[in-house]
């Protein structure tokens, strides 16, 4: 519970970011969205450099709180900092808030890395169980879904609710500042709690030995570890799946205003449904991947939460949808809750297999590099909010919608175009997600295998290495 509940703060931070940041920065503030999708690009380059050098240097991170907590501790202060300045930049011009926007979204993804990096790493060292993993990291998940809802709950029902001064409770300047302070408070106290909560864990950790090296050797290590068939299938599949989680975020806000009109009350009680879907996504993953192999569980979930996330907009293109009001949203709703169900099931199945590849790297290099690999992951898993908000911008400017527009007054045309770019795109995403879940070269019977191998090699009280 107490690892798991860590994943609050990323799930605050990756639902504010992902779902509110490019309409903030868009529709409130007046920029342009290709532009802010551009910036918010460009710091996905840095983030490139900075996450596998804080998994390199978790891994070899030695203290008396082992190589993990010192970073969880850490990291609390300067996210809080980095998030608070995201979401206040001060006046100026186009140019100067661009600007604050690349520097301080830097600033909060490093922050975050140092947390959620040595985070994600502890799945592995805390279990060797092939289905425990799965376990825990369905706890990740349910904590990080509970955590995004939290904020989505607070900005439709308390932040940003329609006003005298503000009619479109989306526009409410002040709203997302106060948001934003909320946002702050719960991921420093996740972080905390979580590092305390595992703190008495940090004996019964594995202890590693590592030997001083150059920045070079470092570079070698780090390329003969990623150059792992299960890394490079999983880091694929991701890039593909969660960067079609970060575009639906994106523009979820715009098909809530323009596609769907749904009223302020609906929008509060949408929190609720997806919770819904995250927690079958709890119980339902781990209970399938007992019965079935990870990958081919993962592409199924893939398939079928594709086709549920798609189907109102096939939909709404086939004049099926009832007008705006109750009837739309009891259709709507439970195929909200329904694709996230599926969709947070293959997610956390990737997650668990990237565990697994953590003990076959091991087999065949005799080095634990829980950092490196999870790194990787974390890396992928950010996309959501960098690559994802640049095709969402993207697709705004293609659709002609990338100024601030009345929903009442959107021309139909303009909504028609966006609703076509995303199902396009994310159909073509989640398809070659699918496939490369099915190239996952290994599954319960090998994991054992190295199991056994591994513990052999401990007794004699030598590394393990795979032919």
């Amino acid at each position: 519970m107490a690892y798991g509940f860590g994943s609050v703060a990323y799930g605050a931070k990756d639902a504010a970011f992902g779902t509110f940041l490019l309409i903030y920065y868009n529709q409130v503030l007046g920029l342009n969205s290709f532009k802010v999708g551009l910036v918010i690009m460009c710091a996905l380059v840095f983030d490139a450099f900075i996450d596998p050098m804080v998994g390199i240097l978790s891994d070899r991170t030695r203290s008396r709180w082992g190589r993990r907590h010192p970073w969880l501790y850490a990291s609390a202060l300067p996210i809080a900092i980095g998030w608070m300045a995201l979401w206040n930049p001060p006046a100026g011009s186009e140019a100067f808030r661009l600007g604050w926007l690349f520097v301080t979204a830097v600033i909060t993804r490093s922050a975050v890395s140092c947390f959620e990096v040595p985070s994600q790493a502890l799945t592995p060292e805390l279990t060797t169980d092939y289905d425990e993993r799965t376990r825990i990291t369905a706890y990740r998940y349910l904590f990080g879904w509970a955590g995004g809802l939290s904020i989505v709950l607070l900005a439709y029902g308390v932040f940003l609710l329609p006003s005298k001064d503000y009619p479109i409770g989306l526009f409410n300047l002040v709203g997302y500042q106060r948001l934003a302070l909320s946002a702050a408070a719960l991921m420093v106290i996740a972080i905390l709690v979580s590092a305390y909560g595992t703190h008495g864990e940090i004996s019964r950790l594995p202890k590693v030995e590592v030997q001083p090296q150059s920045f070079g050797a470092v570079l070698s290590e780090l390329w003969q570890t990623i150059h792992n068939r299960g890394f490079l299938v999983l880091i694929l599949a991701g890039v593909c799946a969660y960067t079609n989680q970060g575009v639906s975020y994106a523009l979820a806000n715009y098909f809530y205003a323009y596609a769907w009109q749904l009223s302020p009350g609906a929008l509060q009680l949408l929190p609720l449904t997806l919770f819904v879907g995250a927690g079958a996504a709890f119980v339902i993953a781990p209970r399938v991947s007992r019965n079935m192999s990870k990958p081919r569980a993962a592409c199924s979930f893939v398939i079928a939460g594709t086709t549920f996330h798609l189907l109102p907009y096939v939909l709404r293109f086939a004049h099926l949808l009832p007008p705006p009001g109750p009837e739309r949203v009891t259709l709507l709703y439970p195929l909200f809750a329904l694709s996230t169900s599926l969709t947070v099931s293959s997610f956390i199945l990737g997650a668990s297999m990237m565990a697994d590849v953590v003990e076959e790297s091991q087999s065949r290099t005799g080095r634990r590099n829980e950092g490196v690999f999870f790194a990787g992951s974390f890396f992928v898993q950010k996309c959501t909010s960098g690559l994802g908000i640049a095709v969402a911008g993207t697709i705004l400017a293609l659709a002609g919608l990338q100024d601030k527009i009345d929903p009442a007054t959107a021309p139909a045309e303009k909504v028609d175009h966006l609703v076509i770019m995303f199902v396009g795109i994310y159909a073509a995403l989640a398809t070659v997600a699918a496939f490369m879940f099915t190239r996952f070269p290994f599954g319960r019977a090998e994991h054992e295998a190295r199991l056994a191998g591994l513990a052999a090699a401990e007794n004699e009280g030598m590394p393990h290495v795979s032919d």
